[in-house]
């Protein structure tokens, strides 16, 4: 049997190659530090494929008619799709104290949508979820969703499964999990979310930088994931969340590490419980006195 471990990492030009690859199809760049990471998570790839050098690897993709499937694959693998419930919590007491009841009272169409961009493994959205069904007294009557994006099929696949264990779940407050998961029988250890948690979430497919955003949406969450992009892309990200954004009710959530400072001028900072929010330039005579 071939022993994968013999692979030396990529070469310079090999990393330039896939680099350069996974920059044009996806946004995401690659920093020459991330070299060894790219090698060891491109041997899944070669073990997948029974190729056994990563020069194999990059032929096969480009001997593709069709390479729509292994540039999913290769996306997938470089990601980090690392996350867990309530990460960040100030930002869900935000949500609930701040944004929900600001649209529950102005917003005259009975409907609320959540778009959690970079969704990850269904943490992020499933905790939007909960938010709701417990501020579900703000919106008697309304239509309720949380789109639910991700570019990588695998994580998609996960989140719709809704079953979580470990560290995923040590930040969800007690009566939250008794209340909105239901615990394994046979796995004590693993819990699912409730039917009523996975009604409210809808996941799909999507490309930062090629595919359609969904419009008017009143919230955005799009937090660590503008991290993975140059400053070219990031400001092309914001241009079309702002694009996508509710110009009345809008708020766009970002992580504590991550600004748009420099990067956009169509949003307004505005500080929700010591978290970091934006809002559409058009909302700033409501928060200017903040």
């Amino acid at each position: 049997m071939f022993d994968l471990n013999s692979v030396q990492r990529l070469t310079d030009a090999e990393f330039a190659s896939f680099a350069k690859l996974v920059y044009a199809e996806s946004g995401i760049f690659l920093k020459e530090s991330k070299i060894t990471l790219l090698s060891n998570r491109l041997r899944k790839r070669l073990i997948a494929l029974n190729l056994k050098t990563f020069q194999e690897y990059y032929s096969y993709i480009q001997s593709l008619k069709d390479k729509t499937k292994e540039i999913e694959e290769l996306i997938d693998v470089v990601s980090t799709n690392e996350t867990y419930f309530f990460r960040n919590e100030r930002h869900f007491d935000a949500l609930m104290q701040k944004s929900f009841p600001d649209i529950s009272s102005k917003k005259k169409e009975k409907t609320l949508t959540v778009w959690s961009a970079g969704c990850s493994t269904g943490e992020e959205p499933y905790t939007i979820a909960i938010c709701l069904l417990e501020c579900k007294h703000l919106f008697p009557g309304w239509k309720l969703q949380v789109l639910a994006t991700d570019i990588a099929y695998s994580v998609l696949d996960f989140a719709k499964a809704g079953k979580y264990s470990g560290r995923r779940i040590e930040k969800v407050p007690p009566a939250l999990l008794d209340k909105h998961f239901v615990r394994d029988k046979e796995h004590p250890d693993v819990y699912a979310v409730s039917p009523e948690v996975k009604s409210l979430v809808k996941f799909s497919a999507l490309n930062l930088f090629k595919d359609q955003f969904p419009q008017n949406v009143d919230i955005i969450f799009c937090r660590n994931v503008m991290i993975y992009f140059d400053r070219e892309h990031q400001r092309t990200l914001v241009a079309n969340f702002y694009k996508s954004v509710s110009k009345i009710h809008g708020y766009f959530y970002i992580g504590h590490s991550e600004t748009l400072h420099a990067i956009s001028e169509d949003f307004l900072y505005v500080k929700l419980l010591d978290s970091p929010v934006y809002v559409p330039k058009e909302r700033i005579n409501e928060f200017s006195s903040n």
